[in-house]
């Protein structure tokens, strides 16, 4: 059965804070969800790569339009690109509030690089992935624009299944990686690596040749590809995606676009990495929910759902859906909760206007629902919760948890199952 437009929302919010491996299950690759997602802009994930030998564009970061005029003068270029840095994609068919379209331009002039920043820096750049009002521009890079001559995809991750790093590759670079591995599955080239011996010359070599380098180019992209495996291992990372890699008409190897992941549990040994962090257009409640390791999703209803596990809170997202209701939110409390952590949930669930009814669905089998049931009732007097709340607890001490909520005298009103949460839950914004 197709996913509900509700969960297909959650689903589109937690790519958002995830990683996206792009391999499918013809790849026989897993996926690694590290705790919380570090942003990097473009220029702080290229400069990553330089610093690490790898080879990218030249390129300035500028915050005014002199210095983004005076960057393009000095890179003395035959062709400029500028890019608006914001997390978002779909930049380049962006528009931005002052009228200008596209976040990304190709000029030779530097005195035209000057006359686009004045357009962008400051104002916001709406894309299919921004917020309606889009997001302010601060920063712009000033790249050199190379010719490419030939486009291929690589990228190195994390696979459980492999127990270690692995990589993967196309021929077909520049587009979207999913299709190729649908449409034509043979041109993807998988190499598992050895976690202990690391790269090898001659899995970098073959990989290079699978990629369709010939002659010097493919030493050239094998030094490449060793490279951004020691940037991988060097920094922490669950997966860097170069895409594309490519090949220019003089005869040189670059890294043109790139996606860095890193594991979160890392940071205590990554912290010039972390102190990297762009969260300046992160949602104010979910970086408040990641505080106390919630995950949070803000949607457009207002039945407000409180969840233990991603798979749960999407059905109760469908389920609330099927019987006409609209939920405000994805929130999933995970396993080793705690009563403050509920607590602080109701905290966030309340502070959004839109919410109407709150739904409690909680399954307890790490999770303790009597820690669930004290939490709420402290969150109920101390909030002086306003709205209907509906609750189904099932699991681990839940008959201790149904005396606490029922001995508690709050206006809580208990559900059988699911089924049953949902449809009072509904009925309660219709009263």
């Amino acid at each position: 059965m197709a996913a509900s437009m509700a969960s297909q929302a959650a689903v589109r919010g937690l790519r958002t804070t995830a990683t996206k491996h792009v391999l499918l299950d013809k790849l026989k690759c897993s996926w690694l969800t590290p705790r919380r997602w570090l942003n990097l802009q473009e220029y702080q994930s290229k400069k990553l790569m330089q610093d690490s030998g790898v080879a990218v564009q030249r390129f300035y970061v500028a915050d005014t339009a002199s210095e983004a005029q005076e960057a393009a003068k000095r890179l003395n270029a035959k062709e400029i690109v500028l890019k608006a840095q914001i997390l978002a994609g779909g930049r380049g068919k962006g528009v931005f509030d002052s009228g200008l379209k596209g976040g990304v331009h190709l000029t030779k002039d530097p005195a035209v690089v000057g006359e686009l920043a004045k357009k962008m820096l400051g104002f916001n750049l709406i894309t299919k992935q921004t917020p309606k009002d889009g997001v302010k521009v601060k920063t712009v890079m000033v790249a050199e624009a190379l010719d490419i001559s030939r486009e291929t995809y690589f990228a190195i991750l994390m696979d459980r299944a492999c127990n270690g790093p692995v990589m993967v590759g196309s021929p077909q670079g520049g587009m979207d990686i999913e299709e190729v591995a649908a449409t034509t599955p043979e041109l993807i080239f998988k190499e598992v690596i050895d976690i202990y011996k690391g790269m090898q010359d001659d899995q970098a070599l073959r990989m290079a040749a699978n990629l369709g380098f010939k002659g010097p180019l493919q030493r050239q992209a094998a030094d490449q590809i060793k490279r951004l495996y020691d940037l991988f291992l060097k920094v922490d990372a669950t997966q860097v995606e170069v895409n594309p890699l490519g090949e220019t008409p003089e005869g040189q190897v670059v890294c043109f676009d790139a996606k860095i992941n890193f594991d979160d549990n890392a940071e205590f040994r990554q912290k010039d990495v972390f102190a990297m962090d762009d969260m300046t257009e992160s949602d104010a409640t979910e970086m408040e929910a990641a505080k106390w390791d919630l995950k949070y999703i803000g949607m457009d209803g207002n039945i407000a759902c409180f969840v233990n596990g991603a798979g749960l809170a999407m059905a109760t997202c469908d389920i609330i859906d099927l019987h006409g209701g609209k939920p405000a939110n994805f929130l999933d409390l995970g396993g080793g909760v705690k009563e403050r952590q509920v607590y602080e949930a109701f905290k966030l669930l309340t502070a959004d206007p839109k919410v109407e009814a709150i739904l409690v669905n909680i399954f307890g089998g790490i999770v303790n629902c009597a820690i669930i049931a004290n939490g709420i009732t402290k969150a109920c007097r101390e909030l002086e919760l306003k709205v209907p709340l509906v609750v189904r607890l099932e699991g681990t001490n839940v008959h201790e948890a149904k005396r606490i909520l029922t001995e508690s005298g709050l206006p809580i009103t208990a559900a059988d199952n699911l089924d049953d949460a949902a449809k009072k839950a509904v009925a309660a914004i219709r009263k």
